[in-house]
């Protein structure tokens, strides 16, 4: 028996917290939008930890990821879970599109696409090379070394001729461990920063502009980064809609993290489809939209 309609989810940190900061505020503020938004079309709601041991995950029609900011910090108990989850309800979005999405590999098969990607190479485990031999390898001065599996910034490293011996360490270590990838620095994520693109339903409905602080080269916000409103051209919203049409299945949710690369074309920094932030306190009328696609989904169930 289904008792809920829909089950969002979150981590511990973000479930009920003792002390609210605006970070933490915002959170809750983002999760609040949209289970406003589908309890107002009738739908029976419920907001969970991800990891949450003493529910059962069979009693709720779909789980949508919003908050789980936390999944790649303990990516093999995700996995695990995720697995198990996924005989249990339908995600949103689907698993399929997760694994895809959570490891970086994927901007390969977007380029194969035509999408116009940030100029990457992988590096993988069986990897022997150094930083250095491989910074010299790709003619690679200024660049950013991070996982392929991260979030939030996590072991995300601006790296140039000068620095590049004190991140031969943390390297070795990270790649006995894990794929990781290297990027040239774009230098015009630093001066004009990172267009963020939100779309519901495969359809754009808002933006923000995403800028580092002073001093800085990470936009996020755990770093200092300030988040401002934006209206796209509509060739970043085209670029935006190619993007997720290139997907293997539509996704309910998107966000599609464009720049002006160092060669001034457009460029995908990210694809952003597990558990991103979409700025629902900027457009509130997005999350009814999301409203709007769950309940066209649980209708096309029930047919």
């Amino acid at each position: 028996m289904k008792i809920y309609d829909v089950i969002i989810l979150t981590e511990s940190r973000y479930l009920n917290p003792t002390k609210v900061d605006i970070y933490s505020k915002n959170v809750l503020d983002e999760d609040n939008y949209v289970k406003v938004a589908l309890e107002k079309i009738g739908l029976k709601v419920g907001r969970l930890s991800w990891y949450d041991a003493t529910f059962n995950w069979s009693t709720t029609k779909y789980i949508l990821f919003r908050t789980t900011w936390d999944y790649f910090d303990r990516y093999d108990e995700f996995s695990k879970w995720l697995n198990n989850v996924s005989k249990q309800t339908i995600l949103l979005n689907s698993e399929a599109i997760i694994r895809w999405n959570i490891d970086k590999h994927y901007l390969q098969d977007l380029q194969k696409k035509e999408v116009p990607i940030c100029e990457s190479y992988f590096v993988e485990t069986t990897e022997k090379s150094s930083l250095q031999e491989l910074a010299t390898k790709h003619q690679l001065n200024e660049f950013v070394l991070k996982p392929c599996v991260s979030g939030g910034g996590r072991h995300t490293y601006r790296i140039n001729p000068q620095n590049t011996p004190d991140h031969e360490t943390i390297f070795k270590k990270l790649i006995a461990k894990e794929a990781l990838i290297l990027q040239p620095f774009q230098h015009n994520i630093v001066k004009k920063g990172e267009i963020s693109l939100i779309l519901i339903n495969g359809k754009f409905t808002h933006a923000v502009l995403k800028i580092a602080k002073k001093g800085d080269f990470r936009v996020q916000d755990d770093f200092g980064g300030s988040v401002h409103n934006y209206t796209p051209t509509q060739p970043e919203i085209n670029f935006a809609e190619k993007a997720i049409k290139a997907c293997n299945e539509l996704p309910i949710y998107a966000r599609v993290d464009v720049f002006t690369d160092n060669n001034n074309n457009l460029a995908l920094a990210e694809l952003e489809l597990i558990e991103p932030e979409l700025w629902f306190r900027n457009n509130p009328k997005a999350a009814d939209e999301l409203a709007k696609g769950i309940q066209k989904l649980i209708n096309q169930k029930a047919v």
